[in-house]
């Protein structure tokens, strides 16, 4: 099941485990909250297309951080005029663990938990999992102190 949602004017498609960052929402970590703005259902492929959204649908989520992206330069000249300005800017976002997409009349069965695992998420879903285990054998070994050069051999012309 999944749901086209719009969160902080933006449209997102989503389904329950997924993690999703939005623009910066006031409400504090761990925080649970629902969206209503559901503009598509998909459930199973039975679709439901709202007008403009789907009648008693929602989406649950609960926030897992608040965090920074990256830093977006802005440069702009004015070629044979002298004028130069530079600026850049961080966009504040929110990362939101999707528990569940409702429809009308369903209740959320169980919850996902935003655990530590949760937050270590990566966006690439072909990246093996990489254990505690797999990251030891990784490290090389201790290097070894370099051996000593032996005296160079002296060697005699004959003539």
């Amino acid at each position: 099941m999944y749901a086209i949602v719009e969160i902080a004017g933006q449209q997102f498609k989503v389904e329950r485990g997924n993690k999703v960052y939005v623009h910066r929402l006031e409400a504090n970590e761990g925080a649970k909250v629902e969206f209503d703005r559901v503009l598509l259902l998909d459930n199973d492929g039975k679709i439901s297309v709202g007008n403009p959204t789907v009648e008693g649908a929602k989406v649950a989520a609960t926030v897992i951080e608040h965090l920074k992206g990256d830093k977006v330069i802005v440069f702009k000249k004015l070629r044979r005029k002298g004028f130069q300005k530079w600026n850049n800017h961080r966009q504040h976002f929110t990362q939101l663990l999707i528990q569940g997409v409702l429809a009308k009349g369903d209740t959320l069965k169980e919850e996902l938990k935003a655990d530590k695992a949760a937050r270590n998420f990566t966006i690439s879903r072909n990246a093996p999992a990489v254990t505690a285990e797999a990251k030891v054998e990784k490290k090389a070994p201790a290097k070894k102190a370099p051996a000593k050069k032996a005296a160079a051999k002296k060697t005699t012309k004959k003539d």
